[in-house]
């Protein structure tokens, strides 16, 4: 438990204009600042945050809180990782009396992994962007799905290339086992007879030779959909092939960062307009949500090829109850 005296210290260290101003656009209103509500539709603001008071408050739906309760209302974090979050930003430790050492070195090299492994998935996004716009072909498909620029941009569509070891061009060494451990590279044993085979020391696009590495990208020849977390971070990635083939989807794998049964496609993208529509729609796919979103229903999420489990449905209940 977080002491009650470290939480008020906490508070009285952040400023709440700070807070809210990486998520909302306020401006000065006399001794507080004003803004569009981001937990409701509206045109003309009457969202308030108060310095003095280090509070926020809608007068339109009636939201009201501090910093705390601002990002976990707005991101959909829990209580102690809200907490945790602004102490980062204020330079404070969070105590953690209950923990042993032994417990507490290993809490932090878990979140030092995990934001290793999320930078890592943040690049080969990138790139998969990049190469997006290298490739008329991949413009061609997501256009033939109605889908614009603008909708491909919010969604962070990307493309991963035909090579066998496209994406050792968006990174310094393609034998980091950072690249595996998050799900973007499978490495073959010498003696696997299992996966995609290529002509023993082929060369692939990117000129590496495949037999000689035995590693290969995990997603080739598809459209990239980038799966963030409610922070925003990629966590892992689903792609569809652009022609004929299987399967169809392919997803990231169960990685330290990425669980299929907790995690829900779209979330990040949709979690304003599901808070100012009030439900959520779950649908199939990745592109059912970015279609969807497209027409300007933005409040869907998708499973990612798994039933919908309890923690789906803790983690929609954050946002809306319907």
């Amino acid at each position: 438990m977080i002491p009650p005296s470290f939480i008020q210290d906490l508070l009285s260290r952040v400023d709440i204009v700070d807070v809210v101003g990486r998520h909302v656009d306020l401006k000065k209103a006399g001794i507080n600042h004003k803004g569009l509500c981001p937990f409701h539709g509206e045109k003309s603001p009457s969202f308030i945050v108060s310095p003095s008071r280090q509070t926020y408050h809608c007068f339109g739906c009636g939201v009201h809180g501090n910093a705390i309760g601002f990002l976990m209302e707005h991101t959909g974090a829990g209580f102690v990782e809200a907490v945790e979050d602004l102490a980062q930003q204020v330079g404070m430790q969070v105590p953690q009396d209950e923990r042993s050492p032994e417990q507490r070195e290993r809490a932090q090299a878990e979140k030092a992994r995990h934001l290793s492994l999320t930078d890592v998935l943040a690049r080969a996004a990138d790139h998969y962007r990049a190469q997006l716009k290298k490739s008329p072909r991949a413009i061609d498909y997501l256009k033939r799905r109605g889908l614009t620029g603008q909708i491909a941009a919010r969604f962070a569509l990307g493309y991963a290339p035909e090579g066998w070891r496209s994406l050792a061009s968006g990174f310094p060494s393609y034998d980091d086992p950072q690249l595996v451990e998050a799900g973007l590279v499978i490495e073959k044993q010498a003696d696997d007879e299992a996966g995609p085979t290529a002509p023993e020391g082929a060369a692939d696009t990117s000129g590496a030779r495949v037999g000689a590495s035995r590693r290969y990208d995990r997603f080739r020849d598809r459209v990239m959909f980038p799966i963030r977390n409610v922070q925003g971070e990629v966590i892992g990635f689903g792609g569809r092939v652009l022609d004929k083939g299987e399967p169809k989807y392919l997803n990231s794998p169960e990685t330290p960062v990425f669980s299929k049964g907790r995690e829900l496609y779209g979330l990040y993208e949709g979690r304003s307009a599901i808070r100012q529509r009030g439900h959520v729609l779950v649908v199939e796919g990745y592109m059912d949500v970015v279609a969807l979103a497209q027409h300007g229903i933005g409040n869907a999420v998708a499973t990612l090829g798994t039933a919908c489990t309890p923690d789906h449905v803790h983690k929609l209940f954050r946002h809306t109850e319907s």
